[in-house]
């Protein structure tokens, strides 16, 4: 079986690469981090391009793409921790449109696809991206809701994704919760595996032009296996998040297992890479002037956004001790 991307989602993600290097600069990022505002410009411009609906079915005012292109834009604007509500209004609006009533779709979805609305969505309590947004999915349990609105700001260790208080209850979605948190915990994943890439791309290049006794320190065996392992955990997120991502278009019965294998793996992958990261940068990694931080800070978010690792590989473990007593009987 074949994960390469296609020409066109090639394209995609070049495109985007391209696009976001310009715009998202870790001193654009750095600016509108430390005043815990939105990124409006940039915001408005990813609308434009029609960037929120790429995976919203085009009667609900979407591109009609799938899972696999709105992969490939979350792991791009998690590479920049771009200060976009990006990932928040594509989690409400994933839940909604695969979960909601006909009514909740018609009412919310063509906003959040144009870029008119933000959203955000989350287990009850905090919820990054929920100061603000126009609707809130609150997850209580294994259901899902439209809350009423959100309640104070809450400060964040990552300040480019703003964060709110949700109570539990309001206005039900009465479809299928689990299968559309599915589909969302694998766009976390995919942001987290952006996260890690750059991470790790960043620590190669301070290793190689680093020296010590007149040798980069990336010739030390202690540096290169650490890089090692960072390539190794971002490469095992990238291939989970790769076939979570097929698996939600193409084989929507084995989404659950992949979605939870996924996100475990993106959890701890994250956090691992971003710190380690942060360890091989030496002193200047561990001063709060290091872009590094926000990679940091992003992933320790991400990690638990629907779910941490713990919670994915004890619902992996049920999902398949399920399937092998079902084959077995």
């Amino acid at each position: 079986m074949d994960f390469g991307l296609t020409t066109d989602q090639q394209d995609i993600q070049r495109t985007a690469r391209d696009l976001l290097a310009s715009r998202a600069t870790p001193a654009r990022v750095r600016e509108h981090g430390d005043a815990m505002t939105v990124d409006v410009e940039l915001w408005s411009e990813l609308a434009g391009l029609g960037w929120p609906g790429i995976a919203v079915a085009e009667e609900n005012g979407g591109q009609g793409l799938g899972a696999i292109e709105l992969a490939i834009l979350c792991e791009e604007l998690g590479r920049v921790v771009a200060p976009v509500p990006f990932l928040p209004s594509v989690l409400a609006a994933t839940l909604i449109e695969h979960a909601g009533s006909d009514a909740q779709k018609a009412k919310w979805l063509p906003g959040l696809a144009s870029g008119e609305l933000t959203g955000a969505a989350g287990e009850a309590g905090v919820i990054p991206g929920a100061l603000g947004a126009d609707v809130v999915v609150v997850l209580d349990d294994g259901s899902a809701a439209i809350a009423g609105e959100a309640g104070e700001a809450v400060e964040t260790i990552d300040p480019t994704r703003l964060a709110a208080r949700v109570e539990a209850g309001g206005e039900e979605l009465p479809g299928d919760v689990p299968a559309a948190i599915d589909r969302a915990a694998v766009a976390v994943a995919a942001e987290l595996v952006g996260v890690c890439d750059r991470a790790l791309e960043m620590t190669l290049e301070y290793v190689k032009d680093r020296k010590q006794f007149g040798t980069p320190v990336g010739a030390f065996q202690a540096v290169s296996h650490k890089c090692a392992e960072m390539l190794l955990e971002t490469e095992k997120a990238r291939s989970a998040v790769a076939f979570a991502s097929w698996a939600a278009d193409a084989d929507p019965s084995g989404l659950p297992e992949a979605a939870a294998m996924a996100k475990a793996l993106a959890s701890d992958s994250g956090r691992f890479v971003t710190a380690t990261a942060i360890q091989l940068h030496g002193g200047v990694g561990f001063t709060w002037e290091a872009d590094l931080h926000w990679l940091f800070k992003r992933a320790q978010v991400d990690a638990m956004l629907l779910g941490d690792a713990k919670h994915h590989r004890a619902r992996l473990a049920k999902l398949v001790a399920a399937r092998a007593v079902a084959a077995a009987a």
